[in-house]
């Protein structure tokens, strides 16, 4: 009996890290899982929203967090010119800057839908089932948030790096919010004379709602 409990264990184990690799490696699958424990959090968690905000937006950054590549997105959120004027501890406190911001609007916004559903545009091909290469680096996968009386819908860019698939781009309802950081950006450092200490410490992230209401 204690045999087969062990044997039976052992096998769940070991199912269970093998789907948890082959959703790390698929990205659609590696969205999806996401976006689908980001709905759980939002529903189960709805009482926090208003008893308490910063435990209920934390539960939602725990899950976020982890999909973006930072360091790629702010790096592309500076620009190429900024980028290069910054020291290499300015690129580095600006990630950290623009990752608190970024997190803090995303949570936030996220929390408005808490009866929302998210559903992904899986391919009709063999893509689910397939290991992506090395060479396939970049994919877009799709999704539609359904809040109730409106459908919107959602794009990400993902790159795959050693940590596997990360996102370096978001496409809410049309709004580009990489092309929209960056124009924020390009804008307060032409307005505190591209001095990029000045920039870093006024920074603001804001997206606005994307176009959803």
């Amino acid at each position: 009996m204690l045999h087969t409990l062990k044997k039976n264990l052992f096998l769940f184990l070991f199912f269970f890290n093998i789907n948890n690799i082959h959703a790390t490696d698929n990205p659609y699958i590696f969205i999806d899982s996401n976006a689908q424990d980001m709905v759980e959090v939002l529903t189960s968690n709805s009482d926090l929203f208003e008893s308490d905000r910063e435990t209920y937006e934390n539960k939602i950054k725990e899950i976020f967090e982890p999909m973006i590549d930072f360091r790629r997105v702010s790096a592309s959120v500076m620009g190429k010119k900024y980028y290069l004027l910054a020291t290499k501890e300015q690129r580095a406190e600006f990630i950290e800057i623009f990752k608190d911001s970024l997190l803090d609007t995303y949570a936030e916004t996220l929390a408005q839908w808490g009866e929302s559903t998210i559903s992904t545009k899986l391919p009709k091909d063999d893509s689910l089932s397939k290991k992506f290469e090395s060479f396939e680096n970049n994919v877009e996968v799709r999704q539609i948030l359904n809040t109730g009386t409106s459908e919107y819908p959602i794009s990400y860019k993902l790159r795959k790096s050693d940590n596997g698939w990360k996102i370096v781009n978001i496409i809410i309802n049309g709004v580009n919010l990489g092309l929209t950081f960056r124009n924020q950006f390009q804008a307060l450092a032409f307005s505190h004379n591209e001095d990029i200490e000045l920039t870093l410490k006024n920074w603001v992230s804001d997206a606005g709602d994307a176009g959803i209401s």
